[in-house]
């Protein structure tokens, strides 16, 4: 499995705003992409900061869907006020245990 993570910062207010247009345009997008396993998040309501996985059955998944994910990224972000991607990385997930 591959994951796509981005890092982002905004007003610190604005965690609920980024979570509702995750959970409405996001995820309703990405999960009709070919070789999306699903996403998770991570805010920090003091400083603003936000981080997301996206998760891919391969690298390849992951690689063929970088145009949609960058069309995505930049709505989302769009309808943040004040928030910008701060870096955009992938990488390869060696270990997912979860209870």
């Amino acid at each position: 499995m591959h994951a796509r993570v981005t890092h982002t910062k905004g007003p610190a207010d604005s965690v609920d705003q980024a979570t509702k247009v995750i959970r409405e345009q996001v995820i309703p997008t990405a999960s009709q992409i070919p070789g999306y396993k699903g996403i998770i998040t991570f805010a920090n309501r003091e400083t603003g900061e936000g981080w997301s996985a996206t998760f891919w059955e391969s690298a390849d998944a992951m690689a063929a869907s970088d145009e949609a994910a960058d069309a995505m990224r930049g709505q989302a972000i769009g309808d943040i006020p004040g928030s910008e991607v701060v870096d955009v990385t992938r990488w390869e997930v060696t270990i997912d245990e979860r209870a």
